[in-house]
C-alpha cells in the first residue's frame, strides 16, 4: 500500500530544510551575495603600503612607512564551533628587507557577516548582500560602545595606485569632529580581493590651555594609509 503524506509533512519537511541550509556558514552562497568581497581562500595574499603619521604636541610629527604582507591560513574550527581562517601577519620597511612576523588575526563568515579577529576582539566589517546604505554596529560582537558603519558605493569602481578594481564597496564609519578630537574611517573591499584601501584617523587636540582650545592644534593622535600593493595565491 503507497505511503501518503499530509500536506502539512510537506510544509514541516521543507521548513526543517531551510533551517538547516540557513545556518550553514555562506561559503557556498551565489556571486550576488558578495561573499567575494570578503574571500577567505587558504594561500590567499595580500601586500599593503603602509603610512602612518604620529603625532604629539611636544615634538615634531613622525611618518613612518613600511609594508604588511597578509597570508589567508587553513581553515580549523574556533572555540565557538565555526569555521574560522588564520591571517598570518608579515611586515617588513623595504622591498630590500626579509618579511618579519608582525601577529596572527582570524577572520569567518557567519550568516551575513563577515567578522575578523583583531588582536582578541571581534569586529563586524561587512554585511551580506552589500547595498548602499546599508547600516550595522561595528562592534555588535565584541561588547565596545557602538560603531556606526554604512556601505556606500556598492559595486562601483576604485582605483589604488596603478590598480583599478572595477567592482568595489566603501565602509565609512562615522565621521566624529569637534573641538578636542577628529575621527574618520574608511575601508574599501574589492570583488575576489578583500581589502584593498584603508584609511583611519584619531586625533586629539590641545585643551591643556585657553590658547589652544579650538585652533585644531593636534595634542596626540595617528593617521593610517593602507593601499594594496599587489596580490595573489600562493
Amino acid at each position: 500500500m503507497p505511503v501518503r503524506f499530509t500536506p502539512a509533512f510537506y510544509w514541516i519537511t521543507s521548513f526543517a530544510g531551510w533551517l538547516i541550509v540557513g545556518c550553514q556558514p555562506p561559503t557556498g552562497a551565489p556571486f550576488s551575495a558578495g561573499y567575494d568581497y570578503f574571500p577567505l581562500q587558504p594561500g590567499q595574499y595580500r601586500i599593503y603600503d603602509v603610512t602612518e603619521h604620529r603625532y604629539a604636541l611636544t615634538s615634531a610629527p613622525v611618518t613612518q612607512t613600511y609594508q604588511l604582507r597578509e597570508v589567508t591560513g587553513l581553515a580549523y574550527t574556533d572555540a565557538a564551533g565555526q569555521v574560522a581562517y588564520q591571517l598570518h601577519r608579515y611586515r617588513r620597511d623595504s622591498d630590500t628587507d626579509p618579511w618579519q612576523p608582525d601577529s596572527i588575526w582570524s577572520a569567518r563568515l557567519v550568516n551575513n557577516e563577515a567578522i575578523r579577529t583583531e588582536n582578541g576582539r571581534d569586529f563586524i566589517k561587512l554585511m551580506f548582500p552589500p547595498g548602499d546604505l546599508l547600516t550595522w554596529n561595528g562592534n555588535r560582537r565584541n561588547g565596545s560602545e557602538p560603531d556606526e558603519l554604512i556601505l556606500r558605493n556598492s559595486g562601483q569602481p576604485y582605483r589604488v595606485q596603478d590598480k583599478e578594481f572595477s567592482e568595489t564597496v566603501t565602509v565609512l564609519a562615522r565621521t566624529d569632529s569637534t573641538l578636542i578630537s577628529k575621527k574618520k574611517r574608511i575601508e574599501v573591499y574589492a570583488r575576489q580581493v578583500g581589502l584593498v584601501y584603508a584609511e583611519q584617523t584619531r586625533l586629539y587636540f590641545c585643551t591643556s590651555s585657553p590658547d589652544c582650545i579650538g585652533k585644531n592644534q593636534i595634542d596626540y593622535g595617528i593617521q593610517q594609509v593602507y593601499s594594496i600593493r599587489s596580490f595573489g595565491i600562493d
